[in-house]
């Protein structure tokens, strides 16, 4: 597992480790600040954008988002944010959030989050807007914003497309912690493990999605986010017109021969 930094300053405020958990094409991304509960700052902002940016250009099969240290991410760098305040600062950062948001939802490698400790605020938010998340028995989740009164807007957008709308909603208007069993419940995250068990976690549901073929991966995460925002008939007509074009994919061909022929598929990797 080769760990690397992801600029060259004298704080490297992201490691990347490729092959991570010795599983090729897993791509882990950790963001490393943590005396600060990993708090985005601007430049974390800033190296979490570009390092995802670049390694979705890549061969990378899986990318795992983590946090050092005993939090996961405790939402933005509030010290940071009231140093200069002014409408037009605000909304150019909340602008770049947004952007690093979306970037994850349109990388074709699903994106992991591995959370380990406190996911609060805009914390939470990457959470949710990662496609999977795997959680420590012992983390524990909040959009707190409310308690200092700010509404956590832009944590609610994943929020309430992860969640159902109650539960929500309670989340955000009372700023309440939840913990990971209750968040699986939510559907906030997938899988819940002993706290010494969670990389064994990851690693599982990583090498599962690895073992699948790349191109019905990456269509099918495109696909399932761009149906969620059309109306019934319109999402019908795209997963249609996806699963023809994957269904001439040399893999897809192959794994269907396959079941026919009872044996495993021999998939190109």
């Amino acid at each position: 597992m080769n760990a690397s930094p992801a600029n060259t300053g004298d704080a490297t405020l992201v490691t990347i480790e490729h092959d991570a958990y010795r599983a090729a094409g897993v791509v882990r991304v950790t963001m490393n600040r943590p005396d600060a509960f990993n708090a985005l700052s601007e430049a974390l902002l800033d190296e979490l954008q570009q390092t995802l940016t670049e390694i979705a250009k890549t061969d990378a099969r899986v990318v795992v988002i983590a946090g050092a240290g005993r939090a996961f991410c405790a939402g933005h760098d509030l010290k940071e944010m009231r140093a200069a305040p002014s409408l037009a600062y605000y909304q150019q950062l909340f602008a770049r959030c947004t952007k690093l948001m979306m970037t994850i939802q349109r990388m074709p490698q699903p994106v992991i989050a591995r959370v380990q400790g406190i996911a609060t605020a805009a914390g939470c938010q990457l959470v949710a807007m990662c496609d999977l998340a795997v959680a420590a028995d012992t983390a524990r989740f909040a959009v707190s914003g409310v308690s200092l009164g700010l509404f956590c807007a832009t944590p609610s957008v994943p929020l309430s497309r992860n969640l159902s709308r109650k539960a929500a909603l309670d989340m955000l208007l009372t700023g309440d912690f939840i913990d990971a069993a209750e968040a699986r419940k939510q559907g906030l995250v997938n899988r819940v493990a002993p706290a010494d068990a969670l990389d064994d976690e990851v690693a599982r549901l990583a090498a599962s999605i690895c073992a699948k073929p790349v191109e019905a991966v990456s269509a099918g995460k495109s696909l399932f986010y761009r149906q969620l925002e059309m109306g019934i008939e319109a999402a019908y007509q795209l997963a249609g017109q996806t699963m023809a074009c994957n269904m001439m994919d040399e893999s897809a061909l192959e794994g269907v021969q396959a079941f026919i022929d009872k044996r495993a598929p021999q998939w190109k990797r």
